[in-house]
């Protein structure tokens, strides 16, 4: 007991913290310079490509304080770290968005005293715009960049955030497009901030992502908002749509008594685990004439859409649990509250899509240096099985949408 109390005090102690991270980031910079020389320190071997010369002190600002790192060197100055950049990208951009809020004179007296402590008393709003005019170029470049790469599974979502615009507090919405490439990777392949969720500004997301060279794209997985469903149906033509069964399940649950939750939710995990598409179809309809009298409005929605939820059924067994959610995407929406908690309301919609969008380029980044997520031959092969050489299936669901299963 008295070791777990010690812990949570060190944790709690901001000197502990930075020799924590300050270890971890002097340990990356360390790796990454082996990583550049083809050899660890003092290695023997013919791949060597330099040798080391010393260090350089550099000064990194964190959210657990100022942390004074060595950065390694080498004998033809050939090697550069990129830590500090992506490192602090977000924290330039949260820090410049509070700096704007201040000068527009609409914070808060939290959102002051937190940026007096980050930024000191003085800052000019041409300070500010040299800041803002850097990081926008930084980030549209990242953002419009060209998709060269195949991408087979797309996962859009949407979350809200308070946005001022025409001196209103309007909820703006923040479309995101994670992606899955050839090489089993993930990645984040668009972000915007509008005034809606609706068909037209989905259509316009997709519309942008295909013009910069999105292709290749076997299976889309969302939420069910209509407008969200039509336009994927309009610009990705002939393309599987997985309806996401998290959400899903929910729609059924708000539909029965509460004492029959446990059992309607034993009942969608059995039929969403089925092995293979004809035994999820059987389990479905038994499900639906089990459901019929006591509750035929849930009933009805399991028979107009609960194939939707199937979709997964028709790719590697393998990948399933990670195609038939947009959880993924949801954890990493609740990183972006977290990162921007301390705002309230966003000053502008520029704002909001600047920190947001860097918040997007540091986990794609992340994402893409690090391990693959999936084995991405077993779709090549899947291709090949008497399953998908079968004609499609084709429904309508509620709203009269075709969907492809």
């Amino acid at each position: 007991m008295t070791q777990r109390k010690d812990t949570n005090k060190d944790l709690n102690d901001s000197d502990f913290l930075k020799q924590i991270v300050g270890t971890y980031l002097q340990e990356y910079l360390e790796q990454e310079m082996s990583h550049h020389l083809k050899a660890l320190p003092y290695e023997r071997t013919e791949n060597r490509r330099g040798h080391r010369n010393g260090y350089k002190p550099r000064q990194l600002n964190t959210r657990v304080g100022k942390l004074f790192l060595s950065v390694p060197q080498d004998r033809d100055g050939s090697f550069s770290t990129e830590l500090f950049d992506r490192y602090q990208r977000s924290e330039k951009a949260l820090i410049v968005c509070l700096q704007q809020m201040v000068i527009k004179g609409v914070a808060t007296r939290k959102i002051k005293k937190i940026t007096e402590s980050l930024c000191g008393l003085s800052f000019s709003k041409s300070q500010v715009s040299e800041i803002v005019k850097k990081l926008d170029t930084e980030i549209q470049a990242w953002l419009n960049r060209p998709l060269d790469d195949d991408y087979p599974y797309v996962f859009v979502d949407a979350r809200y955030n308070k946005v001022r615009r025409d001196h209103k507090v309007e909820s703006h919405a923040v479309l995101i497009a994670k992606c899955i490439n050839k090489e089993g990777k993930q990645d984040i392949i668009g972000v915007d901030v509008c005034t809606g969720e609706n068909e037209t500004n989905w259509s316009m997301f997709f519309k942008g992502l295909k013009s910069r060279g999105l292709k290749g794209v076997h299976l889309v997985v969302s939420d069910a908002h209509p407008g969200l469903v039509r336009a994927i149906e309009e610009n990705f033509p002939g393309c599987q749509w997985q309806r996401c069964q998290v959400h899903f399940k929910k729609n059924m649950l708000d539909k029965v008594r509460n004492k029959d939750k446990a059992w309607v939710k034993k009942r969608l995990d059995d039929i969403f685990l089925a092995p293979d598409k004809e035994t999820g179809f059987k389990r479905l309809q038994a499900f639906i004439n089990d459901l019929s009298e006591k509750y035929p409005d849930a009933a009805d929605l399991l028979e107009t859409a609960g194939e939707d939820a199937l979709t997964c059924l028709n790719f590697p067994d393998e990948h399933r649990r990670r195609i038939r959610t947009t959880n993924s995407l949801e954890r990493f929406n609740q990183e972006i509250k977290r990162r921007t908690s301390v705002l309230r309301i966003f000053p502008n919609r520029n704002s909001a899509l600047r920190l947001i969008g860097a918040l997007c380029m540091e986990q794609a980044e992340e994402w893409i240096t690090g391990r693959q997520y999936l084995d991405m031959s077993l779709l090549e092969k899947r291709k090949e099985t008497k399953i998908m050489n079968q004609p499609a299936i084709k429904i309508k669901d509620a709203g009269g949408v075709t969907v492809t299963l």
